[in-house]
């Protein structure tokens, strides 16, 4: 057991890797009158596996191989756009091609721009790069129009939004960026499973080598308690000192540790280390899973009038949606508590399964692979 943490360690301080985060794109809109200038930050490692950028296949993708695809790589993304006012689509042309670094690798910039005569009051936007290939990619979005900011998450669920162009209002950009951390919990499948493989032995307890039920449901309803508690303290400690700049940590080391976190959850439940102190282990992990949330508002460039509501209705959001997850595996643990396939299948047999993706993600995240689609 204590090579294997080891090891789980030396994976993720391997000097040589390169972060390997979800898959994002960033996307900006910039209006004036009918007239919008857009730039689109697209990882050159995703393009590389969409259109092939690497020519001569050693692995490293140089600037003139990039250069020599600008075409590829323009029809690729705007055939994957589309911009729309008044049911008119508004054509866009690409004015320029750029490279920038970002926190996980090298981007390709494309600036362009879009006439579109018939704007008015608001824009609709339709986003389809990568979703063929990869349907947990992102696109985000950030809209600019007579000074006032909005922004938007694409997802193969939500490929076309409408954006309002007039000054949004405190309330509704909070219950926005609140939406967004529901909908963020919700499909950051490592965060859930991270919860999951701690709260599975919350209704029954480790007598010699084997798990017993709870007598009653008191006990088991605090131990969540202290669990989500440890959670949310500590992921939001990290999530506000990430968002506001304060501390910044590199893509690679966060998107490992988290997924070494569901690791060694899951390992606990079938080799118990922290027994009745997983709340620890709750706090602990849970300021790294904080910096993984702070990505999807940092990346988005939010100017900083709008950091701290964003912050607030964000957080908020990712509580709403983890409370959510809670209400439904609580009470219907309890009730299971007491069968043969909870303990066997639900417990062991989950906890051996989710430490298994979980060492995937790992090997992914810290190895530069892509092994699985999600």
């Amino acid at each position: 057991m204590k090579r294997l943490f080891l090891f789980l360690f030396a994976l993720i301080c391997m000097q040589g890797a390169h972060a390997h985060k979800p898959s994002d794109s960033y996307l900006s809109l910039s209006v004036d009158n009918s007239l919008i200038a857009g730039q689109w930050d697209i990882a050159l490692r995703d393009l590389d596996f969409a259109i092939g950028l690497d020519a001569n296949g050693d692995g490293q993708i140089t600037w003139g191989e990039v250069r020599a695809k600008h075409n590829d790589i323009a029809a690729y993304a705007l055939s994957r756009l589309q911009i729309a006012a008044d049911g008119k689509t508004c054509p866009a042309k690409v004015t320029e091609h750029l490279i920038d670094d970002h926190t996980d690798g090298a981007y390709a910039v494309l600036r362009f721009a879009v006439a579109c005569p018939a704007l008015t009051s608001s824009l609709d936007v339709r986003y389809g790069l990568f979703f063929d290939i990869d349907p947990q990619h992102k696109g985000l979005l950030r809209l600019e129009y007579k000074g006032a900011s909005s922004t938007g998450i694409f997802s193969p669920e939500k490929a076309a939004q409408k954006f309002s162009l007039t000054e949004p209002s405190r309330i509704g950009q909070f219950l926005d960026y609140g939406r967004e951390g529901v909908w963020h919990i919700w499909i950051g499948f490592d965060h859930i499973l991270f919860l999951l493989a701690l709260l599975l032995p919350a209704v029954v307890v480790r007598e010699g080598r084997r798990w017993v039920p709870v007598e009653r449901f008191k006990p088991a309803f605090f131990t969540v308690l202290k669990i989500v508690t440890a959670f949310t303290v500590a992921h939001s400690i990290t999530l506000t000192l990430a968002t506001l700049g304060v501390i910044s940590l590199p893509s690679r080391w966060v998107e490992s540790t988290i997924a070494a976190s569901v690791v060694v959850a899951a390992l606990n439940n079938l080799f118990p280390l922290f027994r009745e102190r997983r709340w620890l282990m709750a706090f602990v992990f849970g300021l790294v899973h904080g910096f993984g949330f702070a990505s999807v508002l940092t990346d988005l460039g939010l100017p900083k009038e709008a950091l701290v509501l964003a912050l607030v209705g964000f957080n908020l959001g990712v509580e709403t949606g983890q409370l959510a997850i809670v209400a439904v595996f609580l009470p219907v643990a309890f009730l299971l508590r007491d069968t043969w396939f909870y303990r066997k299948v639900v417990l062991v047999a989950g906890s051996v399964v989710i430490a298994a993706l979980a060492f995937v993600w790992l090997a992914e995240r810290a190895l530069n692979l892509k092994l699985i689609g999600f």
